[in-house]
């Protein structure tokens, strides 16, 4: 339960980074907005994997 928590706190901060940088730079595909996203997938990814093997 606990590594499901931390999970949701990277989330969370990973979305607001992602949101300023767009707020920032404006462009979707500027590096820094690409890379946050894709490590948002990673640990959104992760988080999905997690919460499936305790629900079964």
């Amino acid at each position: 339960m606990e590594k499901t928590k931390e999970m949701r706190r990277k989330i969370e901060d990973l979305r607001r980074s992602l949101y300023d940088l767009i707020g920032q730079n404006n462009k979707l595909v500027a590096a820094e907005v690409v890379f946050v996203s894709q490590e948002l997938d990673k640990v959104l990814n992760e988080y999905d994997m997690i919460i499936k093997t305790q629900i079964a």
